[in-house]
């Protein structure tokens, strides 16, 4: 049998044990998908990727009070594609 595609899903969850960022957010993607109760999630990356990347920029901006090219440069992004998702999140008009 070829298991190529699967990930030992053991070994990762060691490797992060101590991070205190994924483990907070594996315990609430665990509880997502147990209240599920058996539907399908749809696109569930996307959803992660939104609940993380909102509140990320918010409090980077914060920290660099407003600054983009500081927040683009903490966040090792370019500022225009900050600008981007700033703006996708409301957070700049």
């Amino acid at each position: 049998m070829n298991n190529s595609n699967v990930i030992n899903l053991d070994n990762i969850r060691n490797d992060n044990q101590n991070n205190g960022l994924s483990a907070t957010l594996r315990s609430a993607l665990s509880q997502y998908l147990n209240d599920l109760d058996g539907e399908n999630p749809g696109n569930i990356y996307e959803l992660v990727i939104q609940q993380v990347e909102a509140p990320l920029l918010e409090l980077i901006m914060s920290h660099v009070e407003g600054n983009q090219s500081k927040a683009a440069e903490y966040l090792g992004i370019n500022r225009g594609t900050l600008r981007k998702k700033l703006k996708t999140y409301k957070l700049i008009k």
